[in-house]
């Protein structure tokens, strides 16, 4: 039950920033002992790995507080944050690796269904983030891009740290982040709503 949640809350944190979660297993399990990663995923703790990861991190988080570069960086993350969040759950659900050389012994042994979990969770808030970022450029102007981005940048930290230490507590982040979702989504619905009522208005009366 830990470990599901554990890979659920790391790939919905993959989902807003595919780089957090990964630089966090790896961070804590090179200097601590909060996780033991399998054999197979113990590269992540790797030194090189790690500075890859925070050189290609700095480049997310300035890219996605530019409106416009946002989105985008969105596009090309469509590709990468899933695929960060199959890395991300399959690791912290202690899933091995793929064996290259013989894959019938990984799709039979089911080792890949918390990789497609992972990546399934991360595209579907990955959609939603990517979704509700033009919604919040429109109604400020541009202006609530690094803001929504920093919120964002928290989340994935919070739900990393969460999924690793107190897994139990990654529903509570789920909850929040589905909230926040409908409330975007509610948002840009009276907006729309909004100007088609004006448009009407002005063929009316214009």
């Amino acid at each position: 039950m830990f470990e599901a949640l554990t890979g659920t809350g790391l790939a919905a944190s993959a989902g807003l920033n595919a780089y957090i979660p990964l630089l966090s297993m790896g961070l804590l399990a090179r200097y601590t002992d909060a996780i033991d990663l399998p054999a197979g995923w113990s590269w992540l703790a790797n030194g090189w790995t790690l500075v890859i990861l925070a050189i290609l991190l700095a480049i997310e988080v300035v890219a996605d507080k530019v409106p416009v570069v946002d989105h985008l960086n969105d596009v090309v993350q469509t590709v990468v944050r899933p695929t960060a969040g199959g890395l991300a759950f399959g690791a912290g659900s202690s899933s091995q690796t793929v064996t290259v050389s013989d894959p019938g012994s990984f799709f039979g042994s089911h080792q890949w269904v918390p990789i497609a979990a992972g990546v399934l969770i991360a595209l579907c808030v990955h959609g939603v983030k990517a979704a509700s970022r033009p919604v919040v450029n429109v109604t400020t102007a541009g202006f609530g891009a690094p803001v929504a981005s920093t919120a964002e940048d928290i989340g994935s930290v919070l739900l990393s740290v969460l999924a690793i230490l107190l897994p139990a507590l990654v529903l509570v982040g789920l909850v929040l982040l589905v909230w926040g979702a409908v409330w975007v989504f509610r948002r840009r619905g009276r907006r729309r709503q909004a100007r088609l009522t004006g448009a009407e208005t002005r063929r009316l009366f214009g």
